[in-house]
């Protein structure tokens, strides 16, 4: 498949400080990319580089195969929407859209055919009279992506578009950004810090830190397969559980790295890459893959048992979770409560009885942390 997009050792520095560092990927036609991090992560300083706003101080990047190096914004393939969508309000909806066509100076009756058919694509059927002020927030991102998708553009990049709706909104407009990009087959990249948004849309995700990506892959590989402990932690809820490995091959248990937490906890997890005995290690349990039974006879055979005390109660519908203090170490477990509402009448205070799988914690050799870029 040709890569619409493709960066190699992009750099850019603010003040001496880097705010990208020797970045290359590659997007392919069609496709909906993410770039997820942290603020001041340097996501914004790439999507602006990519749309010709900054200039990098190394490196190349290519649009449809194009070098885009010195061209202007205006002349690359490439529309931008914005978290404030930036819609003109003295304009209807109509000539929002058509904005971009009048500019190229295409016959009016072209214009308001390519409108009226763009309009009925992002579910907005003959609101070309409407004024802008008049439409929910939801709409308003309609007319914004409707303006940029009109022109055709080869990239359509994305900044937090979502970030200003509401919850509710923001879970629907998630739902039908990924079916028009589904429909329309432009290559997507979209910028974001939440999670949950790059899981749903995208077809492959950057996790970017510090100016560097972490790790590439489909949002299925970033949550079971993390390659760092900065992905683990922060890609999907995760308990983080430090302590020094005690032995590298657990007995009969292949791949498997015994560990003892801080507080004493003897744990296994499996090895992602070279653990040497005596190393200090991270290891990430995520809340889900913890059982948890009022009696312990009931956790599944062969896993290592733990009790816990029920120290806060988290509801959340199909997402609640219970904090545990394990009861001799004291050490603190959040454990995805079962959907079946099993647990409906778990109370603070009670002693419950929990066990992991332990092949699906993950523990990394804790490495010297990486000076952050500003």
């Amino acid at each position: 498949m040709p890569a619409d997009l493709q960066a190699e050792h992009l750099g850019k520095h603010y003040g001496g400080q880097p705010a990208v560092k020797d970045l290359s990927l590659t997007v392919e036609r069609g496709s909906f990319f993410s770039i997820l991090g942290p603020s001041g992560c340097g996501k914004t300083t790439l999507l602006r580089m990519i749309a010709g706003f900054l200039a990098p101080d190394t490196g190349q990047i290519h649009i449809g195969g194009q070098p885009m190096n010195g061209v202007p914004p205006n002349r690359r393939p490439v529309n931008m929407v914005f978290q404030h969508l930036a819609l003109f309000p003295m304009m209807s909806v109509g000539e929002n859209v058509g904005y971009g066509l009048a500019r190229r100076g295409l016959p009016r009756a072209d214009i308001a055919k390519k409108v009226g058919a763009m309009l009925e694509r992002v579910s907005l059927p003959g609101m070309q009279d409407k004024r802008v002020d008049q439409l929910s927030g939801g709409q308003r991102q309609r007319v914004a992506i409707a303006r940029s998708l009109v022109l055709e553009p080869t990239l359509l990049l994305l900044d937090e578009p979502l970030g200003a709706l509401d919850l509710k909104l923001r879970e629907h407009m998630k739902i039908e950004l990924k079916q028009l990009q589904a429909d329309f087959g432009t290559t997507f990249v979209y910028i974001t810090h939440d999670q949950s948004e790059a899981l749903v849309l995208s077809d492959h995700v950057a996790v970017m830190n510090a100016g560097r990506f972490e790790q590439v892959g489909t949002p299925q590989q970033l949550y079971y397969e993390p390659q760092t402990p900065f992905v683990a932690g922060f890609v999907g809820a995760n308990n983080r559980i430090s302590g020094h490995a005690s032995a590298t091959d657990a007995p009969g248990q292949d791949g498997l790295v015994a560990f003892t937490t801080g507080q004493g906890m003897p744990m296994l997890a499996r090895a992602a890459g070279r653990i040497d005995p005596g190393q200090a290690v991270e290891a990430f349990v995520r809340p889900e893959a913890v059982s948890l039974a009022r009696n312990p006879g009931e956790l599944p055979a062969g896993q290592r048992r733990h009790a816990g005390q029920v120290e806060s109660l988290l509801f959340d519908g199909a997402n609640s979770a219970a904090l545990l203090r394990e009861a001799s170490t004291r050490a603190e477990f959040r454990v995805a409560l079962p959907q079946t509402g099993r647990f409906a009448d778990l109370r603070i205070g009670e002693t419950v009885a929990f066990s992991f799988d332990p092949q699906h914690a993950v523990c990394f050799a804790a490495s010297a942390p990486r000076a952050h870029a500003h």
